[in-house]
């Protein structure tokens, strides 16, 4: 196996090339594609090269799970995992695989998923991969857009924008893929938020140092995004850490410098009331060397504060989410541990936790939460 040194230098040395000489994308670049060229909602000098060819960073096509006793030899139980539930099926994918692959497809009983983690803009998001009732396949292109990795489903070829889920070019222009809750925790918050979960293996056909990050530093608020170009919104720095909300044709962003101090927020976005925690728990991904070293940056969760048609309020006491109305406790996943509420499951909302930049470009109309 190749040491993480090996592969860092390998893709800090494409990072720092493209850096310095961008490649913008033409029709030449789509030589070995079918993709449609003629329809499209974007200029294709609009996309860059970041690198990798098609396919250069390989999806996981056919994944295996393990039993925790098998993944607790492997994972740190502060490194993050994306978390996702979905017809009584409960997931782990550690952002230690996802790094080296970016997307999963796989199948939730009758529901074909699709896990995207894009490490550059730090967002994790979950797909339903049917389009038009059928199943698609889909892959890493090599194009970056706004420094968001660019995918491809594989039996078209049209471009679709990872933050957004739309396709960008190609046969299927502009249709959105449906977002799916989901979110990032901490290894041993997963566990603990569901028992009978299972834990993306390591064994997914390819030789990679899982569990090694290979954009060591590149999760400092003081950075420069990569190959973003000129930023217009500077309502923030553009590295720093936000907590991001879509509801209805709504969108509202969370600053860590805020939410990491407050630990909940209770909020209204239109005329939906929702709650956002960030308590401690899941470390970055994308600062050490090796991840299990990482910075913590905590865990993250937005749902409706609407359950049985009461209106909850949450606070933060001795280490624990509470709800004013009862007095039940609640973990990070959304769910009451103890009280007269324990059992019930608050409603998750679509979002995540993503560099402002990247969520400012893609909704320039958000409006920022303000303590």
């Amino acid at each position: 196996m190749k040491s993480i040194f090996t592969y860092s230098f390998i893709i800090f040395s494409v990072l720092s090339f493209y850096l310095v000489n961008p490649q913008s994308v033409n029709s030449q670049n789509f030589d070995n594609w079918k993709t449609d060229l003629s329809k499209k909602s974007i200029d294709l000098e609009t996309l860059v090269s970041g690198g990798p060819p098609k396919d250069g960073i390989p999806s996981i096509d056919n994944p295996e799970f393990v039993r925790f006793d098998e993944s607790d030899k492997w994972i740190a139980d502060e490194e993050p995992v994306i978390a996702f539930q979905h017809e009584g099926i409960s997931r782990a994918y550690p952002l230690q695989i996802m790094i080296w692959h970016e997307i999963v497809n796989d199948w939730f009983n009758n529901t074909p998923v699709l896990v995207t983690f894009c490490p550059l803009c730090y967002s994790a998001i979950v797909f339903d991969r049917r389009i038009d009732g059928e199943v698609h396949d889909f892959g890493v292109s090599g194009f970056l857009r706004h420094s968001d990795m660019i995918m491809f489903d594989r039996k078209t070829e049209s471009l679709w924008q990872q933050f957004t889920g739309e396709a960008v070019v190609g046969e299927y222009t502009g249709i959105d893929l449906k977002v799916l809750p989901s979110q990032i925790i901490s290894y041993e918050q997963f566990k603990d938020a569901y028992p009978d979960g299972k834990v993306l293996s390591k064994d997914t056909g390819h030789d990679r140092p899982y569990g090694q990050n290979p954009y060591t530093g590149y999760d400092d608020v003081d950075n420069t995004p990569f190959l973003m170009g000129e930023i217009e919104d500077d309502r923030l720095k553009p590295m720093e850490k936000v907590i991001g909300v879509r509801t209805g044709d709504l969108q509202k962003a969370y600053p860590y410098s805020v939410t990491k101090g407050e630990t909940v927020i209770n909020d209204t976005v239109g005329d939906e009331p929702i709650a956002i925690f960030h308590v401690e728990g899941a470390r970055s991904a994308l600062d050490a060397a090796e991840i299990s070293n990482s910075r913590a940056d905590g865990s993250t969760g937005a749902f409706s504060r609407v359950i049985n048609g009461q209106t909850l309020e949450f606070d933060y006491r001795s280490g624990e989410i509470r709800d004013l109305q009862t007095e039940s406790v609640w973990d990070i996943s959304g769910k009451a541990v103890s009280g007269e509420l324990e059992g019930e499951q608050l409603e998750p909302l679509i979002f995540g936790d993503y560099f402002a930049f990247a969520w400012l470009v893609f909704w320039p109309e958000t409006e920022l939460y303000e303590n």
